[in-house]
């Protein structure tokens, strides 16, 4: 992906023109890869930055991002034609400083199935670090 193409996030700038991945999911992701530190604003932005990174097979930042409670010990890479087509925020809350929901919808196509993943994700932040920790599928 080009620093200049839009974030697979789909975020948008005030003008609701697409942010690029530069300006958005890839300033976290390259933040990891040259610091081992992601340091995500909220719970949205680290959701964002797992969406954009599940579509880019960034499994390195996926299992640093998630709870070490929760951390399975191995992530498989996107099946082989797998096609991301899109992630909605449906809503956010943050319960304390160091806790926060997301309810989001991503979508994906394999072998011509559209597939639809519907959970609100919970987040907790450790050392300053916002964390994936489990979700509820809807």
């Amino acid at each position: 992906m080009l620093d200049a193409d839009p974030c697979p996030c789909g975020r948008l700038d005030a003008r609701s023109r697409p942010l690029p991945y530069a300006s958005c999911c890839g300033a976290l992701h390259q933040r990891f890869a040259s610091t081992g530190r992601w340091d995500a604003p909220d719970a949205e932005a680290l959701m964002r930055s797992r969406y954009s990174a599940f579509t880019l097979n960034l499994l390195d930042y996926l299992r640093a991002t998630w709870h070490p409670d929760t951390r399975p010990a191995a992530l498989e890479p996107n099946e082989p034609g797998l096609k991301w087509l899109g992630l909605q925020i449906k809503s956010r809350a943050q319960q304390d400083p160091d806790h926060a929901t997301v309810e989001f919808v991503a979508r994906s196509k394999l072998g011509g199935r559209a597939w639809r993943l519907h959970e609100t994700s919970r987040f907790v932040r450790l050392d300053g670090q916002w964390h994936y920790l489990d979700g509820d599928l809807r």
